[in-house]
């Protein structure tokens, strides 16, 4: 029976606050850009705000790799393309799990033949680097140490400077997560010695989902040329994308124009703000949420010392019901928070306050929402504590009422 198309409604999605763990808010600017004339892939226009992207890039992941770009696809593509280039058969790898995507990734390496050595922790704790320096003495040759920066199922901010210092010692590359981590939080891939890291457009960049930055360490790709075997991914190939976005420009695949209009202009964004101010906004946000929560006994979740600004996880109090919190705050206040995972579901909320999405008018919102909405499920109280608590928050911080951010 054929359809009418007349009988398709016009798209007309709500407008949403995003204020879980991704994707966060698009800028305005980016918007706008992605308005752009399409240009086709190898316009010599086009060419131009590619090498201006790779230069954006370089400055915000503080580099000098040569190999920095944005993969052709979401967080999950830049993890694959990391770990596809640099694993083959029967490598020996070592990978952090303390979450989710920890997890992800050991299931990554193991399906491109390695043989995986994970190192637990509980969810919501770091990896010690005692941990991994354990596991790297008992192999004789690792490839590398791969591990989460940012833990988006957890909340937690993970240290990578001694655990990479022990990587090179141990003759292995250092692979970072860095999903949740790039425009929110410091991030040295020169400094703290990292070979390979991916992150995403979603979260910190506040653009569309749809790219992934990754950068590879001159080191890095040494040990890509030197394969013995072909990259198992052709797509994700690094030795051909490279011939793409280097200067030879030989053609791969038809990049995707308009998502590379947004991350050139969320990356100037960012690089206009500058990272220390951006730095200092995320975790100046993330105190006066964690204080309003506080003030109306939800808790952290993540451990103490190492939760991340960007992805605050607390833990749901005793007696509400985590779904019908979350859906009165999306049907009355068209605010979005994240649910918990895994062993978290329905214990834990994750409350995002990502790049464009870290404003204090945001965590006023969402406190007075929680508020409210816990108020007429039975907790008992007192109307405004959480904003009463908050507003101290940045008065203690050097930040008045008329603050915009």
């Amino acid at each position: 029976m054929a359809t009418s198309a007349n009988s398709f409604a016009e798209l007309r999605p709500p407008v949403r606050l995003l204020l879980g763990p991704g994707p966060s808010n698009v800028h305005p600017r980016v918007m706008k850009a992605m308005l752009s004339p399409m240009l086709g892939h190898l316009d010599p226009e086009f060419v131009a705000v590619m090498e201006d992207i790779k230069k954006l890039l370089r400055l915000v992941f503080r580099t000098s790799n040569e190999v920095t770009f944005p993969v052709s696809g979401t967080g999950s593509a830049g993890m694959e393309c990391v770990m596809a280039n640099l694993i083959e058969d029967g490598d020996e790898v070592v990978v952090g799990v303390n979450g989710a995507f920890g997890g992800r990734l050991a299931e990554v390496a193991d399906r491109l033949g390695a043989k995986v050595h994970k190192v637990e922790a509980p969810w919501g704790r770091i990896i010690e680097p005692d941990q991994i320096a354990q596991a790297l003495a008992k192999i004789e040759k690792p490839k590398l140490v791969a591990i989460v920066h940012s833990e988006t199922s957890t909340g937690i901010h993970q240290p990578l400077e001694e655990i990479s210092t022990m990587t090179h010692r141990s003759g292995a590359l250092m692979v970072v997560d860095a999903v949740t981590s790039l425009a929110c939080v410091p991030l040295e891939i020169d400094a703290w010695g990292i070979d390979a890291c991916y992150s995403c457009t979603q979260k910190g960049l506040s653009a569309p989902p749809g790219l992934s930055p990754v950068t590879f360490s001159p080191r890095a790709i040494d040990m890509v040329r030197k394969r013995k075997s072909k990259c198992r991914s052709w797509y994700l190939d690094v030795g051909l994308i490279t011939q793409y976005w280097g200067a030879e420009r030989v053609y791969h695949h038809t990049a995707p124009i308009t998502m590379n209009y947004a991350i050139y202009e969320a990356l100037r964004i960012v690089n206009d703000e500058g990272l220390e101010a951006r730095f200092k906004r995320h975790l100046a946000n993330a105190s006066a949420l964690v204080a309003g929560l506080s003030a109306i006994g939800i808790r952290a979740a993540a451990q103490e010392g190492h939760r991340l600004p960007q992805l605050t996880a607390v833990t749901i109090p005793d007696g509400i019901d985590d779904v019908k919190v979350r859906e009165r705050l999306l049907r009355i206040f068209n605010i979005e928070i994240g649910a918990g995972l895994g062993p978290f579901k329905g214990k834990l909320w994750r409350i995002g306050l990502m790049g464009e999405g870290s404003r204090r008018e945001n965590v006023m919102m969402v406190l007075a929402a929680l508020e409210e909405i816990l108020g007429s499920m039975g907790l008992e109280l007192a109307g405004g504590r959480a904003l009463a608590a908050a507003g101290k928050a940045y008065e203690s911080m050097g930040l008045g009422a008329g603050e915009p951010r």
